[in-house]
């Protein structure tokens, strides 16, 4: 069942990626989150001429499942991405969280009380990696350090 959710997520991220605003790196993102229910909430990069205003794709997407009021409720992710070429995105290596995404990852986590499942994968879809949320950013600052009790 975790690795049907694991391609649905990926296939979701990878129609997401299609619409990314990424005219300065040329590299496409996309997301998906599964939610508790079932749902699922797409993102994708989106970049600015001014750099550092840009946003992940998995951020895009947590913004989105907080703006409906769901952000307890994320389950699980799905990520891909890859170079811009003639239209298309390409790349055979699966594509993981950055840094910052993993720390917005982790406040979902801990505010909904679950390890989430982080899948990664590559622009064609063909690998995926099927991750804790734990062990790809262990001994995470969060909502807890500071004394919120979710």
């Amino acid at each position: 069942m975790a690795e049907i959710a694991g391609q649905v997520l990926i296939d979701a991220a990878r129609i997401a990626a299609a619409n990314a605003h990424a005219p300065y790196s040329n590299f496409a993102v996309g997301a998906a989150v599964l939610l508790t229910d079932g749902s699922i909430v797409p993102g994708t990069n989106f970049e600015n001429a001014s750099y550092g205003l840009s946003l992940c794709a998995e951020t895009v997407a947590l913004a989105a499942v907080n703006v409906a009021g769901r952000f307890r409720d994320v389950v699980a992710i799905g990520i891909v991405g890859g170079m811009i070429r003639g239209g298309a995105i390409e790349g055979t290596a699966p594509i993981r969280p950055c840094g910052r995404c993993r720390q917005v990852l982790n406040e979902a986590a801990q505010i909904g009380g679950r390890d989430l499942l982080v899948y990664c994968g590559s622009a064609t879809g063909d690998e995926i990696e099927r991750h804790h949320l734990s062990d790809l950013i262990p001994y995470a600052f969060g909502p807890k350090d500071l004394g919120i009790v979710v």
